[in-house]
């Protein structure tokens, strides 16, 4: 019997030799190499800038708190994600407001969208899920539709003057849509490089932006920076300066820095990433050809027609007129053969957290719809084809 786990990282003697480059360079935390990683992120993605942090929920709450969103500000998320898109908006004390699905899909009801923009509305945080990038022309449709409504509570708010579109893409780096790459189609975007994504630098994160007339890049960055290490006006690498030891703390903030080490796995995952996205892709389209007679629904990864081609994140499959019961069988039978399998995602409706907060899953039918019955299979580059055999056997088994 295979072993097949869920989701491990693809590292290998590049990685390593990065890393020991830096452990031997005698600078490990933020410096030379982080810089070199945002600059890199920034030519692969066509973004404006990029600030590289200890996490994608930091660069969405650091976003967050940049554009001024706080307290008596709404935020729109999706009810179908992780907890992460709806606490960094809690974390600045703002209200999140969930959206539904769309009917059979796992992406946000765009047509519902406007109907949720008022005057409190700051921002929108749609999450690009499995590695699908969102229908951002839809969603910037919606918002324009509705600047006549929008109320400006910081000098950013204001070069903006509408509802910022902000980004989830924790799952979708080197994703396109309408021949963009994900980082330069949202306002904002938040990328995620935990352990268990296509790019990893063990943890860690990064936020990019598009440029925008009135938009002060470099000093965006600037106060990225300020957020990110305890509001100091110089950071580490600044003060080894000979006689630069003196700095100011411009505000009592926080600490949420990329550290060299984890940059240096990032630049060589960057370096390997064309060839473990090609790896991904045929290994959908296997998965794809196996499952096509199955009474299963799969999880749209590419399409010519709309335009779009995903990072291959996640396989997600839906067993079509079943209930959670039955998948959660699925799932314990699957680890009886030594297939690890998921679920991605149950609603955030469903959570203790967000019941206590007054969400009710019976006000988001098609999430839950979409939850009920979903199973995610194992995809990650070093899956080889005997183990992705292995999977679509074992999987065909275990939904007879």
């Amino acid at each position: 019997m295979m072993k097949i786990p869920f989701s491990p990282p693809d590292v290998g003697d590049e990685e390593i030799a990065e890393v020991t480059d830096t452990l031997r360079s005698g600078w490990i935390t933020t410096g030379p190499k982080t810089k070199k990683f945002e600059n890199q992120i920034t030519s692969y993605c066509m973004s404006e800038k990029t600030v590289c942090l200890d996490s994608c929920t930091a660069a969405l709450e650091m976003t967050l708190r940049i554009l001024g969103v706080t307290k008596g500000d709404e935020v729109i998320v999706p009810a179908y994600t992780y907890t992460a898109t709806a606490s960094a908006v809690c974390h600045v004390g703002a209200k999140p407001v969930m959206i539904d699905c769309a009917p059979n899909s796992v992406q946000m009801d765009y047509d519902r969208l406007p109907y949720l923009i008022n005057t409190h509305t700051k921002a929108v945080i749609p999450v690009d899920l499995g590695g699908v990038p969102c229908d951002y022309d839809r969603i910037y449709d919606a918002v324009m539709g509705k600047r006549a409504l929008f109320v400006p509570n910081s000098p950013l708010q204001e070069v903006f003057g509408r509802v910022v579109v902000l980004a989830d893409a924790a799952h979708s780096f080197g994703a396109r849509r309408n021949y963009q790459k994900t980082g330069a189609l949202a306002d904002f975007t938040a990328f995620s490089f935990h352990a268990v994504k296509n790019l990893t630098t063990g943890e860690g994160g990064a936020v990019t932006w598009k440029k925008h007339d009135g938009l002060d890049s470099d000093d965006l960055y600037r106060q990225f920076m300020l957020l990110s290490l305890h509001g100091q006006s110089k950071d580490a690498l600044s003060k080894t300066q000979l006689g630069a030891w003196e700095y100011d703390i411009i505000g009592p903030y926080f600490k949420c820095n990329m550290t060299d080490i984890m940059a240096s796995i990032g630049i060589a995952q960057l370096r390997r990433f064309s060839a473990m996205l090609k790896r991904r892709k045929k290994l959908i389209e296997f998965y794809n050809r196996e499952l096509s007679d199955q009474s299963v629904s799969v999880l749209q990864h590419f399409s010519e027609k709309d335009k779009f081609f995903s990072s291959g994140h996640l396989y997600l499959v839906k067993l079509m007129w079943q209930d959670e019961e039955y998948r959660n069988e699925v799932i314990k039978k699957l680890a009886g053969f030594g297939v690890a399998a998921n679920v991605h995602y149950k609603p955030l409706p469903m959570m203790t957290a967000y019941k206590r907060m007054g969400f009710d899953i019976d006000d988001y039918p098609n999430a839950f719809d979409m939850y009920k019955n979903e199973i995610t299979l194992p995809l990650y580059s070093k899956l080889t084809d005997e183990e992705a055999q292995y999977v679509m056997d074992c999987f065909k088994k275990a939904i007879k």
